[in-house]
């Protein structure tokens, strides 16, 4: 599930429903879950509450449960302060890295999942409970059964590069980052097998990246069309790994001639000048992004009629590479209302092309 659908649709369930969220490590689950917290409506019209954060792998049975105390000659067990004001006030409480916690610690974590209470101490009627797991075989995590899972509502989280960047923009990560991100979606996260010890990209590492570089005076939105300064290779390469940090240097190096898909598709007009001036394989690199951004996503006719306009600008054997993509893509909305600016040009460059053999 995407991230917007997520916090619509979890925002909107009962307090009593508790969420359990499956993902892999660094795309912002405890983020995630501020904005559903953000977004509850309370029974008095307010909207929104405070998200307690507790991460279940860091703590022992005595930081969920509390510690014994004597009171009038009894032993009881003196309730932690967080789970005090979860009792008291409607709060969000979210439970970080369930499947990484010892037995005793999960069993705890459970009793407030069934029972909505712990040790006799019963969580306020809008306190909301979320949990979250790292769902991968890379990671050594304790299994959750049937009988746990159906006590809550489960989902996966799938974010897209689209909801990192929306979410990026609103955070204030540095323009150019972002920009590198639209043109090499590949290395927001690392796909496929991980070695032990290397150092992969994810949305996490690349907002530690974003402060690191602006706390030594290196954002790449001021350093951008230039050598970068020395350490910011190094700096980037502790965070995101060797082959991103790569690309990302040489982004920044040449962002000046930086051309993404949607720079095409809705601002062709404005960056017309700027394409006119691509080196061919640049070129062929804008066709790969545009024919891309074809697969996944509907054009209006007036996005058509950009991408036509461009189209005609290119030599013939480019530009029905261009055609052979988007039909390719199996987008048939896309086919039909861009083969109504584009056909004729297709066809023409095609009986060139045949002519000349």
């Amino acid at each position: 599930m995407d991230i917007k659908t997520f916090v619509n649709v979890a925002s909107s369930l009962p307090a009593d429903v508790s969420i359990l969220a499956r993902g892999p490590h660094g795309i912002g689950k405890s983020q995630i879950f501020r904005q559903v917290a953000a977004s509850i409506n309370l029974e008095d019209g307010t909207v929104g509450v405070e998200l307690i954060d507790r991460r279940l792998a860091q703590m022992t049975e005595g930081d969920i449960i509390g510690l014994p105390e004597l009171v009038d000659g009894v032993t009881r067990f003196a309730p932690v302060d967080w789970l005090l004001r979860a009792c008291r006030e409607p709060v969000a409480l979210f439970l970080d890295e369930v499947n990484r916690a010892t037995p005793e610690v999960m069993q705890c974590a459970f009793q407030l999942v069934l029972d909505r209470e712990l040790n006799g101490h019963k969580l306020h009627p809008e306190t909301r409970i979320f949990c979250a797991v790292n769902a991968s075989a890379d990671y050594q995590v304790n299994e959750m059964d049937p009988a746990l899972l159906d006590r809550f509502w489960v989902v996966d989280l799938e974010p897209t590069d689209k909801d990192w960047m929306e979410w990026a923009k609103g955070a204030g990560i540095d323009s150019v980052i972002i920009d590198f991100i639209s043109h090499h979606p590949a290395h927001l996260r690392h796909a496929g097998q991980i070695e032990p010890g290397k150092v992969y990209p994810s949305p996490r590492s690349w907002e530690r990246v974003d402060a690191s570089l602006k706390s030594a005076e290196m954002s790449p939105v001021n350093v951008c069309g230039n050598n970068t300064p020395p350490g910011f290779y190094a700096m980037t390469l502790g965070f995101v790994g060797a082959e991103a940090a790569i690309t990302f240097q040489d982004f920044v190096k040449n962002y000046a001639l930086q051309i993404s898909a949607e720079d095409v598709i809705d601002r062709y007009k404005e960056f017309s000048e700027k394409i006119s001036q691509l080196s061919n394989d640049k070129i062929n690199s804008l066709i790969d992004k545009v024919s891309e951004h074809c697969k996944g996503n509907e054009w209006t006719v007036e996005q058509c009629k950009r991408v036509s306009v461009f189209a005609k600008t290119l030599p013939g054997e480019m530009l029905v590479s261009l055609w052979n993509n988007v039909m390719d893509s199996g987008n048939v909305n896309n086919i039909t209302r861009l083969h109504k600016y584009l056909g004729q040009a297709v066809l023409e460059a095609v009986t060139v092309a045949r002519n000349l053999q």
